[in-house]
């Protein structure tokens, strides 16, 4: 069970955060329009994962690896989708995105530029995007 833990990680969302990426865990309705008006000033990312999913559970490993984005460029936000699903329901309704898991949105100027999901989520790419 180690070794699939340490290729998979645990399905607990509370081992799924990085130490290297400061992220801001988005919960509630509201934030959606807080990122609307913080993504005109700065870009951002919002990372939408499924901690019952060892798809999403890899990608998100991949992304937190590879990634190094300075908080001044982009600000980086975590979605844990089954426990706030009405959140990853009004990201997909407000920013005009179809919904899947694990899947990478770039918000800039308050409207979705750039989507991204499974195994083409590339950290380099979307800090290219920003």
């Amino acid at each position: 069970m180690s070794l699939f833990n340490n290729i998979f990680g645990s399905s607990d969302s509370k081992d799924t955060a990085s130490k290297a990426i400061v992220w801001n865990d988005l919960t509630d309705l509201k934030q959606l329009d807080t990122i609307a008006t913080e993504s005109a000033e700065t870009p951002v990312i919002i990372f939408k994962h499924s901690t019952r999913c060892s798809v999403s559970r890899m990608a998100l490993k991949n992304f937190e690896r590879e990634y190094a984005i300075d908080t001044d460029t982009a600000k980086p936000y975590f979605l844990d989708l089954i426990e706030h699903r009405d959140v990853s329901n009004e990201i997909a309704s407000r920013f005009g995105v179809v919904h899947q898991s694990p899947q990478i949105i770039l918000i800039k100027n308050g409207e979705a530029v750039y989507t991204t999901s499974h195994s083409d989520i590339d950290a380099a790419h979307v800090k290219g995007k920003v």
